[in-house]
Order: structure tokens, then sequence, then C-alpha cells
């Protein structure tokens, strides 16, 4: 009996230990990448904000991580297509593309009062919109550098497990499902850059949006890398900034709903970070898109040219009651109608002919009478 309640005890917590490193587990995707922090340790991706520029040869991903948790060293993985070199992007960037594709304000007027117009209300009321492969060894190093709080790795390698295990040997801590999900860049021959995450100062833990990443390299047809996102447990959201020739769209939505357009126009180029990225690909296409079950992502973001570079800015109103002298028209018009039809009858009523009575008939005659015999 002891040793059948020892069995059951033992089994009961092993369940529970399963339990408990599902929650402090992380979702590990971040869009175009997977995030793993150290064990026993959280983090979760509150914000990422992609740029990705393609001029017909090369492809350029900047990309910025804004990070909560309590790792202190987190390790982030992305494949690539081919060889790509490393650099770390200025934060500017993301600013000035959020004045770039910033919604216009415009003055939309009604006629009739609405709801927080007189006489519904005393005064009156703005509408607000709501505010995107070597051959040779399992495992190749390209390079190792190290940028700001970044430990970053460039690897080549011809099988996901030894991959892998070649992380966990150099500080990058990644789960066995997560060897499982790479195997298909491992097929396509991609490579991969492997970034180890470490805060400014020791002992803190990584919080807040990180320094931007910028990678660089050749592909004749642009593609951002989604496939990971599939391991994560909660739904996903993509915010992606395209500069290119022409307007970009997605080619399909890859398990995930329809991707929408925020905006769509040139930049005109200027001295700036976003002019000088734009130097060339002056046409920005701003994409959003919603994951409600990251399961069922199918593959990359694969780029084309949308069928026409028609332009799209997002427009917020603010409708205004039509006023002329400060009275409204509708009042005027209203009021005016009124005015005019009282004075139409008044005016009716003057002119309308006095018809006289009908004039008195007189009496027949009366016929004389017989005389008497």
């Amino acid at each position: 009996m002891k040793q059948a309640r020892a069995r059951t005890l033992t089994l009961v917590l092993a369940l529970l230990g399963i339990q408990l490193s599902w929650l402090i587990a992380p979702a590990y995707a971040c869009g175009c990448g997977a995030m793993v922090p150290d064990p026993a340790t959280r983090i979760s991706v509150a914000g990422e904000q992609s740029v990705l520029r393609w001029d017909g040869r090369q492809e350029q991903i900047v990309m910025r991580l804004t990070v909560n948790g309590d790792a202190r060293h987190a390790a982030w993985i992305m494949p690539v297509p081919h060889r790509a070199t490393v650099a770390l992007g200025d934060p500017a960037l993301f600013d000035q593309l959020a004045q770039a594709i910033q919604p216009v304000h415009r003055t939309r007027y009604h006629f009739w009062p609405e709801n927080g117009d007189w006489p519904f209300d005393d005064h009156d009321t703005a509408a607000k919109a709501p505010a995107p492969a070597g051959a040779g060894a399992a495992v190749g190093v390209v390079g190792r550098q190290r940028l700001g709080p970044f430990d970053v790795a460039r690897l080549t390698a011809t099988d996901p497990a030894a991959l892998g295990d070649w992380l966990h040997t150099h500080g990058f801590s990644l789960p066995a499902r997560l060897k499982t999900a790479l195997q298909p860049y491992v097929d396509r021959h991609w490579e991969y850059v492997a970034v180890r995450l470490a805060p400014d100062t020791a002992g803190t833990p990584l919080h807040g949006a990180l320094d931007p990443l910028h990678l660089t390299f050749a592909t004749g047809s642009p593609v951002y890398p989604m496939r990971l996102s599939r391991l994560a447990s909660t739904p996903q959201s993509l915010a992606l900034y395209v500069l290119a020739a022409h307007r970009m769209a997605t080619r399909t939505a890859i398990g995930g709903l329809p991707p929408g357009v925020v905006f769509a126009g040139r930049v005109h180029p200027h001295d700036s970070i976003l002019g000088k990225l734009a130097a060339g690909t002056p046409y920005l296409t701003a994409l959003t898109q919603q994951f409600p079950e990251p399961a069922r992502i199918s593959g990359d973001h694969e780029l084309v040219r949308a069928a026409a570079d028609t332009p799209v800015q997002q427009v917020i109103y603010e409708d205004r009651l039509r006023e002329v002298a400060g009275i409204p028209a509708w009042l005027l018009t209203v009021g005016g109608a009124l005015v005019l039809a009282v004075a139409v009858i008044v005016v009716r009523r003057r002119r309308r002919p006095v018809i006289p009575p009908p004039p008195v008939q007189p009496p027949p005659p009366i016929a004389p009478s017989a005389p008497a015999s």
C-alpha cells in the first residue's frame, strides 16, 4: 500500500512539474524568429516592429523588440535564405516611420443634428477614430561578433539537432520542439542568425525596447520568415513596413486573417534615417495581420508586387454641425421654411376675392283669380 501511494505521489508530482514547465515556458515565437530565455525564467515580446527593404537583389530587415519578464539572458534565432551581415539599427527609424504613415485629419460636416449637437446636448463633440548551406560540417560558423548588448553568431547547418547542440554549447539553450521546427529551413539550406541578448547592466532583467538589429542578405524575391511563429501558444500579430520600388502585398495569408494595408504611398527621400533607407525603394507599404491560431501558420510570408500602386492613408474625420454665422444651418432652413409658409398663407388670404352673396330672386307673380259666375 505504501509503495502504491508513493508511486501515485510521484506521478502527481511529475504531472505537476510538467504543468509548471509549461507555465514558465515562453511562447518561443516573436514574429520573424524564436525567443527563448534561460531555464526557469520568463520573457514575453510585448511589441515588435520590423522594416523590410527590398531593391530587387538584396533584402534588409531592421527589427526592434520590446520585451517583458524576469529573464537576465535570452536567445533569439532567425532563419535567413542567404549569408547575412548583422549590424545595430537606429531607433529613430521607427519614429520616422510612425510620422510618415500617421493619419490625416479632415473635417466632415453634417446638416441634421446628431448626438452631441444642439438641441440634443449643450456642446459639440468630435468623432475620434481609433488610433504593422554548406554541404560540409553539420554546423558551420560564418562569424561571431559583439554588437552592444548582443552576442551575434551567424551559422550554417545541415542538421537541426546539430544546430541545437551547437547553440546549447555556446550559451543558446533552445527547446527540442524548436529543433524540429527548424527542419524545413535546413532542408532548403537556409542559414541562421543566432543572437544572445543580455541587458546593459549585469544582473538586471531584460525589459523594455531593445536596440534594433539590422540584417542584410541577398535574395531574388523578398521573404519575411514567419514559420517559427507557429510554436506560439498565444495569438500573434504582425506589423510590417515594406520599402520597395512599388506597392507590395503578401502572396497568401499563411494561415492568418487576411492582411490589411494601413498605409501605401511614396516616401520622399530627405536627410534622415528613413530617407537614406528608402533611397531607390521609395514606396512604403505598411501591413498588419492577425494570427488567432498560430499553429495554423503554414510558412513564411512571400511578398509580391501589388496589382497597382494605389495610395492608402488612414483618415480621421472630425464631424461638425454645419453652421451659418454660428447658427445651425438646419435651424435657419427649418425656421425660414416655417416663416415662408406663414407668409404664403397670409398673402393668399389677403388676395382671396370676396364672393358676394347670391342675388335675392323676386317671388313669382300671383295669377289673377277667375270671376264668379
